[in-house]
Parts: C-alpha cells; sequence; structure tokens
C-alpha cells in the first residue's frame, strides 16, 4: 500500500506539472491585469475585460470558423485518403508494397522547412493563395494516419474480409462498410491527432494566407501577440491563447477513451 501510495502521489505531482502552465493561463485570463504578476490561481475578482479587448481588436469569431472549416475539412480528407492507403498496405498484395510502405515511413523524418518552398510555388501556380484550398490540399495525405490505419487493419481477421468479398463487396465497400465500423478507435484517434496538429499549424496559414478574413485562429492570434495590436496587455494575449487552446482540450476529453485503447492496441506489426 505505501509503494502504491507513493507511486499515486509521484503521478499526481507529475499531472500538476503539465496542468499548471495552462491552468495559470486560464486564471490569469480572468483576473484583472494589476495581477498578472503573482502567478496566483485565484485571482482576487474574476473579470471578462481580457476577453472583451479581444473580440474588439480582431475577428476572433471568423477566424475561429476559418479553422474549424479547415481543420474538420482536413479531418475528412485524411480519414478518407489514409485508410484507403492504409487498407491497401495491409491487406492488398503487389509489387512494392513493402517498398511503398518504407517510403511512407521515410517521408515522416523529412523536415517541412525542406517541402516549404516548392509547395508555396506549387500553391502560387495553381492561383491557390489567399483560398481554403492552399490550407487543405497540402495535408490531406498524412503519413502517420496511413500507419496507423495500416497497423490497424492488420489486427482486424482475414475471416472478416473474406466473408465480404465472398458476399460480394468491392474493395471500397470493404474498407468503408465493413472495416471502418470495426475502428472506431483507430479513427477517432487519427481524426484527433489531424485535428490538433491542423488546428494549431502557424507558420503554413502566415506563408499562404493575407486576407484577414481568411486568417486561421492561430495565426490570428500569432499576430495578436506579436504584432502589437495586443498594445502589451498581457491579459488580452492570455485571453486569446485560451480561446485557441480551449477546442483542442474539450476534444480531447470527450474523445480520450477512444485515443487511449487505439494507441495501445495499434502496435507495430509485420
Amino acid at each position: 500500500m505505501i509503494r502504491r501510495a507513493i507511486f499515486y502521489l509521484f503521478l499526481l505531482m507529475g499531472a500538476l506539472l503539465f496542468m499548471y502552465p495552462f491552468l495559470w493561463m486560464l486564471s490569469a485570463s480572468l483576473a484583472p491585469e494589476t495581477e498578472l504578476g503573482d502567478l496566483v490561481l485565484l485571482p482576487s475578482e474574476i473579470t471578462l475585460q481580457s476577453y472583451s479587448q479581444v473580440i474588439d481588436k480582431i475577428p476572433i469569431g471568423r477566424a475561429f470558423l476559418n479553422s474549424l472549416i479547415v481543420s474538420l475539412s482536413i479531418v475528412a480528407g485524411v480519414l478518407v485518403f489514409g485508410s484507403m492507403v492504409g487498407y491497401a498496405l495491409s491487406r492488398l498484395r503487389f509489387k512494392g508494397r513493402q517498398l511503398l510502405f518504407f517510403i511512407i515511413i521515410f517521408t515522416m523524418t523529412l523536415p517541412f522547412q525542406i517541402t516549404l518552398i516548392p509547395q508555396y510555388i506549387l500553391m502560387v501556380e495553381f492561383g491557390w493563395v489567399d483560398t481554403y484550398l492552399a490550407l487543405i490540399i497540402p495535408y490531406l495525405m498524412n503519413a502517420l494516419a496511413i500507419i496507423m490505419f495500416r497497423q490497424y487493419f492488420m489486427s482486424i481477421p482475414q475471416d472478416l474480409i473474406d466473408a465480404a468479398r465472398i458476399d460480394g463487396c468491392n474493395e471500397l465497400q470493404i474498407l468503408f462498410r465493413i472495416l471502418w465500423p470495426n475502428s472506431i478507435p483507430a479513427l477517432l484517434t487519427v481524426g484527433i491527432i489531424t485535428f490538433m496538429a491542423s488546428w494549431n499549424e502557424v507558420l503554413w496559414p502566415l506563408i499562404v494566407i493575407r486576407n484577414e478574413d481568411l486568417m486561421t485562429m492561430p495565426q490570428l492570434v500569432t499576430l495578436f501577440a506579436v504584432g502589437g495590436r495586443a498594445e502589451s496587455q498581457l491579459g488580452a494575449k492570455l485571453a486569446s491563447a485560451t480561446m485557441l487552446a480551449l477546442p483542442i482540450v474539450i476534444a480531447y476529453i470527450f474523445f480520450q477513451r477512444y485515443f487511449i485503447q487505439s494507441m495501445a492496441t495499434s502496435g507495430m506489426k509485420e
């Protein structure tokens, strides 16, 4: 019992260390500007003045809608295309299958900066700069999603797929009508990871979007915090950061059970 109590005490301390910065940011965004230097979790009074300043100075609502459109579009595309490639690599037999899989893994080692310039040139040539297409199309194929789907589909019994083929299902019907309903944890995990990555993306939107009406929330919050609009008001900066982080936190709270289940059952298999 003593050993278990010590173990849980260390876990609790670790959790508090991770949670304290976010809890302080949330508390400070609700505190008067004069109390922000005290680093306390409980302000003397709660005020929404910082949030009011953010809403008055930047179109945060429009940016939230833009981020939602972009992130959900990317999630939908990654789930469809990633699962299709993952299914092909896990269940179909064709020449070069393993080589293609290793190439996909290799692409994960390449830093984003290597493809940044050629990708931007493509956006300019296609005329997609300052459009949603520039934010969505480059992210519709995701190597991590492909690998996770491949590993998860390999854990599904082959007999289930063979039975579907006997019943006359083609490969797409097997994927979307048989495998998808049996892969909810993997779908949710890939969806959450993709949503988090696309929601928090800052560098690429800063490069391809100049029209404020099309700016995503991280892009607008970044420009607000470092571009002078916050007028050195730390409370307003913290309020904008809190508004940016809350959707991710809420999504994870609702889907964490599926996320952990999928991460535990998607081990690397050959």
